[in-house]
């Protein structure tokens, strides 16, 4: 009975006549109805079953498929509805919108006639009024960038902000803005003659903030506890370098003056520009370093060659007065050139005059190199000073050309270190061959003019003695 069930449905199957009635159902259903069969087979293997009973399962299990395919056609169905549906209303949302942008492209264009034909009837209306806004506008432009670099701004604070709001609006000026204007002008003018007295934050030279006594003289120049205050940047600070000659001084006065009275001080007429180029300005030793190496050289042989010279030169006035003193006796005395050679004179006074008269000056040559001793090393040190000069100026220049070769002249500041070297070293060379020229000329007059009182009086020792043999 099986091998006749397998054979009908064969049949059935290659004849055709087992076909769907809907071909939409597609592969999953034909693969559906077919797992379907596999399993009516393989139950009909398991149990013996009559011909009849097969049929009227295989009817069974065709209007199971069918039904399933019914739903799902139905379902599909459903779907494509609310597809369609969901496109028709979203159609309409695109038309609604499109009208609406419409009405509002159209509802902008009438609105922007109508603002240009208000501008045109304000601009009829004003009249003379818009020549006193544009003149408003640029007097509170005006003033508000003085007041932003004004010294006087610290003690009145947060002046610009109705003048910078009354600079960039579109409207004609209120009275209130108009009066604040004229008090603001006031107040600046009247403050720029006045000296004031005022507490203000003051940033200090380790960027520390802290509420300070402020004395402020007119727009020019603020002092502080410790010296004189810049304005940068909104904000009050010391200078990074305080001016010399006495300016420190001069400020202290005025901030601790609170009497009557007039007291002396000093002011940057430049409003600032002054007192910021006291830090720019190199000190001494800042000068000394731009020499560089050379320009140390310089200096060892400078102050070398001058405590030589004065060394010799006291030594030589030292003498020059024991000398004088031993010019009035007649005792030998070993502690100065002159009793030396008074010492050689009495040695040999008994012997003849040519004989006395060689040992006088023999005894006048010995007392000479000492007196000469170490001035001409000064003159050698003299000449070498400047030429050390010229040496650095010869590097500095060395240095110059080679910025220009690799960086161009573009640039002034890359050649600026070969220049300041150059021109330091020659400045520091004649600096210091002045000095040494001077104190070489007078340690050399004073040598030379106790060698002649030493001559002098050698020549006056033979003419006793000559008088004494008559």
């Amino acid at each position: 009975m099986t091998a006749t069930l397998k054979m009908h449905l064969t049949n059935r199957i290659r004849s055709g006549s087992y076909t769907m009635r809907n071909r939409s159902i597609g592969l999953q259903s034909a693969l559906a109805a077919v797992a379907l069969l596999f399993c009516a087979l393989a139950t009909a293997q398991q149990q013996p079953q009559s011909l009849d009973e097969v049929v009227r399962a295989m009817q069974q299990e065709r209007q199971a498929v069918a039904e399933a395919n019914r739903e799902r056609e139905e379902r599909f169905r459903r779907q494509e509805t609310n597809r369609e549906q969901e496109l028709r209303r979203i159609r309409n949302q695109v038309e609604e919108a499109e009208a609406e942008a419409s009405r509002l492209e159209d509802l902008r264009n009438r609105l922007d006639r109508e603002l240009t034909e208000l501008r045109d009837q304000l601009a009829e209306r004003q009249g003379e009024f818009g020549e006193l806004f544009g003149v408003a506008r640029a007097a509170a432009a005006d003033l508000n960038e003085q007041l932003n670099n004004s010294l006087i701004s610290t003690q009145y604070p947060n002046r610009g902000e109705d003048l910078d709001e009354m600079a960039q609006s579109d409207s004609l000026p209120t009275i209130e803005q108009l009066e604040g204007l004229w008090f603001t002008f006031l107040q600046e003018m009247t403050a720029q003659g006045n000296v004031a007295r005022f507490q203000a934050d003051v940033v200090r030279n380790d960027n520390s903030s802290s509420a300070e006594t402020v004395v402020r003289i007119g727009p020019f120049t603020a002092f502080g506890d410790q010296g004189y205050l810049v304005f940068n940047d909104d904000t009050l600070r010391y200078l990074a370098r305080q001016p010399g000659g006495g300016a420190v001084a001069a400020a202290r006065r005025v901030m601790n003056h609170s009497g009557p009275g007039v007291v002396r001080g000093m002011i940057d007429p430049s409003l600032g520009s002054l007192l910021g180029l006291v830090t720019q300005t190199p000190t001494l030793r800042e000068r000394i370093d731009q020499g560089g190496a050379i320009g140390y050289a310089i200096i060892v042989v400078a102050a070398f060659g001058i405590l030589l010279a004065v060394f010799r030169w006291l030594m030589l006035a030292l003498t020059s007065m024991k000398v004088r003193r031993q010019m009035g006796k007649h005792e030998p005395n070993d502690s100065n050139p002159l009793g030396r050679i008074q010492a050689a004179y009495e040695e040999h006074k008994s012997e003849g005059l040519e004989t006395l008269q060689l040992h006088l000056d023999d005894a006048v040559l010995k007392e000479l190199p000492p007196l000469e001793r170490g001035l001409n090393l000064v003159k050698v040190l003299a000449a070498v000073a400047p030429l050390m000069g010229l040496l650095g100026t010869v590097i500095g220049m060395i240095v110059t050309f080679q910025a220009i070769t690799l960086f161009g002249t573009g640039d002034p500041k890359l050649m600026a270190g070969g220049i300041s070297q150059a021109l330091i070293t020659t400045v520091l060379g004649l600096i210091a061959a002045v000095p040494l020229l001077i104190l070489h000329a007078f340690a050399s007059s004073t040598s030379r003019r106790l060698g002649q009182i030493l001559e002098e009086q050698s020549t006056s020792l033979v003419a006793d003695a000559e008088k004494s043999n008559r």
